[in-house]
């Protein structure tokens, strides 16, 4: 039999960027930085264990939605133990304006638990324990570490990946792919930030089915941006 081959941690070379296109990267991430020095998770949290619980009722929700909840929520029970001991269906009330809640309210009174008893109460801050929570993913774990300055992450949701793709800064058909493209090319000063810039850009500026490129303050350096001006 041919022997196995060896198993290898090397990492399939990427496309080299020309300079041409590195600087256009850098000035990107520069323009974005002179338009918001130090951008924030709208998501209002008071602690780990408030910005996982947030994060996690965020999935197919807006900021303003799960905002208007927790607001209500964490003024009352802000702790895994106060959470755990309202249960699913104590829970429910206080989350039943955001989407799929049913299934958030589980999650989120499982998560409760598991940190109460596996983790002395404490919520676990590195992503192998953060991904093992119930509802909580490698976007919410990235989200989480990036928004503490723990790890520097990029949680590819549907606003980052439209704006990858337009900025060309991603071909990638995955949100794992686009993720691995923006951590290989955003400039390693800006990467703690860059989730936010593009989540932000997306929001605001580059619009799904309309982008206000008229108004864009990044225009000159966007390869898409003749397909929407029309020109």
């Amino acid at each position: 039999m041919p022997a196995a081959p060896k198993k290898t941690n090397k990492q399939p070379l990427r496309k080299r960027v020309s300079p041409k296109e590195r600087a256009r990267v850098d000035a990107l991430f520069e323009r974005f930085s002179t338009l918001a020095e130090n951008p924030k998770t709208e998501l209002h949290f008071d602690s780990p264990f408030t910005l996982v619980v947030a994060v996690a009722l965020s999935a197919q929700a807006t900021d303003v939605q799960v905002n208007k909840a927790t607001d209500k929520l964490f003024a009352v029970y802000n702790t895994p133990q106060a959470i755990f001991e309202l249960g699913v269906d104590g829970l429910i009330p206080w989350i039943n304006s955001i989407g799929l809640f049913r299934n958030k309210a589980k999650n989120v009174i499982e998560l409760s638990r598991i940190i109460l008893e596996k983790h002395g109460g404490q919520t676990p801050l590195n992503r192998e324990d953060l991904q093992a929570l119930p509802g909580v993913g490698r976007k919410t774990a990235s989200v989480v570490l990036n928004e503490l300055d723990i790890e520097p992450a990029i949680a590819v949701d549907t606003h980052v990946f439209r704006v990858s793709h337009r900025l060309k800064l991603s071909a990638g058909k995955t949100p794992d792919a686009v993720e691995a493209d923006l951590m290989a090319i955003v400039p390693q000063p800006y990467l703690t930030r860059a989730h936010h810039w593009l989540i932000l850009h997306g929001r605001y500026v580059c619009l799904a089915r309309k982008p206000r490129c008229a108004e864009c303050q990044v225009a000159d350096l966007c390869p898409s941006r003749e397909l929407f001006l029309g020109g």
